[in-house]
Formats: C-alpha cells, sequence, structure tokens
C-alpha cells in the first residue's frame, strides 16, 4: 500500500522580528498572503495526504476566513487547529490531530513559502528509508561561538557544519514517541530533529534549495517579491 503522509504546517509563531502589525502568516508576498503561498506548496506534492494547519489560537477565525475564501483551495482538505505556548506544543497538537493511519509525517514551518514538491518528495523517500530527514545546507560563511561577555570562544570547522530548514520528515511512530518522551522529560528544542537526536536515533540530512528560506525580518519579503518578479519561484 503507498505511504500515508500527513503534513502539519506549523503557523503558531508571533513573527515579532518582522515588525508589521498584521500577523506575519497574513503578510502579502506579491498581493498572496505568506500561509496560503505555503499551503499552496505543500498541496503541490501530490505525495501528502493530509494537512493540518496549526495556527495560535487567536488566530483560528481569521485564518479560517482567509482559507474558505481562497479559490485556488476549493475542494482542498485541510485541518485547522489552535497551536500550544511553544513551536514545540504546536507540533504537538498536530500530531495529535492526524489520522490513524499515517505512515509519514512531515513538518514544515509555515513561513517557508517556497518549498518546491521535489524537495518535499526527496524528504520523504528518505523518512521512509532512514526513519527522520530533515532538509539542510551546507554553512557558507564562518560560524563562531561567542560568549555572553562578546567575545569569541571558538571557531568550528565549517566543513560539516549546516544550517537545517523545514521540511523535517519523520515515521510517524518515531516522531510521535520522541513528542512524547520530550513532554514527560520537560525537554524543549528547537526543532523536532533535535528531539529524535536527545532519544540517539540518527537523522538524515537532505541536501535543500537556497529558495527555501523563512520569511524572518522585513529583507527576507523584498528578497521573495523579487524572486517571484524574476520568476525563479511561482
Amino acid at each position: 500500500a503507498p505511504m500515508h503522509v500527513a503534513a502539519i504546517i506549523v503557523a503558531a509563531g508571533a513573527g515579532r522580528r518582522i515588525g508589521a502589525a498584521t500577523p506575519k502568516s497574513y503578510l502579502p508576498i506579491a498581493g498572496r498572503p505568506l500561509i496560503l503561498r505555503t499551503v499552496d506548496r505543500i498541496f503541490s506534492s501530490h505525495s501528502v495526504a493530509e494537512v493540518i494547519l496549526v495556527v495560535s489560537a487567536n488566530e483560528i477565525e481569521r485564518c479560517r476566513h482567509l482559507l474558505e475564501a481562497d479559490m485556488a483551495l476549493k475542494g482542498r482538505s485541510y485541518v485547522l487547529h489552535a497551536g500550544g505556548a511553544t513551536r514545540q506544543q504546536s507540533v504537538r497538537r498536530g500530531l495529535e490531530t492526524i489520522s490513524a493511519g499515517t505512515d509519514i509525517v512531515m513538518i514544515h514551518d509555515g513561513a517557508r513559502p517556497f518549498v518546491s514538491a521535489a524537495l518535499i518528495d526527496r524528504c520523504i523517500a528518505a523518512a521512509a528509508a532512514h526513519g527522520a530527514a530533515v532538509v539542510g545546507l551546507p554553512v557558507r560563511d564562518t560560524i563562531k561561538q561567542v560568549g555572553k561577555d562578546g567575545y569569541v570562544q571558538s571557531t568550528p570547522e565549517r566543513a560539516g557544519l549546516w544550517e537545517i530548514q523545514t521540511p523535517q520528515i519523520f515515521q510517524r511512530e518515531l516522531i510521535v514517541a520522541a513528542h512524547d518522551w520530550a513532554a514527560r522529560e520537560g525537554v524543549e528544542a528547537t526543532d523536532d530533529a533535535m528531539v529524535v537526536e536527545r532519544m540517539d536515533k540518527s537523522v538524515f540530512v537532505v541536501a535543500g534549495e537556497r529558495t527555501n528560506f523563512k520569511i524572518t525580518v522585513p529583507e527576507d519579503l523584498l528578497l521573495a517579491e523579487a524572486l517571484i518578479r524574476a520568476g525563479v519561484v511561482t
């Protein structure tokens, strides 16, 4: 039987670094709200059977209206779910929502609107083979560890250092067990792979795409619009 893949899109963050009055998810990029662009991309992968969109509780109604009014999403099936206080709690709520027959779970940032269907498919294949797979890019700049006093403590060897993005894709049992363990142990992680790593499970890294960046600061919106205008992304 084909694998049943569920995608959890995490869009519950406040997006404070972008400094806009509008929550980040609703900021227009070339006229189309960020969150709709991300959802479009997830639906463009034929491998994904179900989509769970996790947004902050006070944005549920606003998001529902936005999704329901959108012509491109007519007839698409998705679940809108309220997130928690942290990203980790939001993901856990998403995991509780996926249907029973799910084999593979994909977790993706709502603020990465240009992920390609090809990249999603590569990650799904890697997760099926390895249990856990994340997207990453080798770092281009030298990375230094800096102390609170502002002085450099060390410079790790750049070869072998990767910036990790999303999607992060897992066999369902593995990611559910990892999140249950983290909740019991009080472990808070900045990404889902970290929870799996803390349980001594291996995580495979899939080479990603530079266009799969996260909209975090105002310049990212300018870059996103420039890429759309140039036809690099749609």
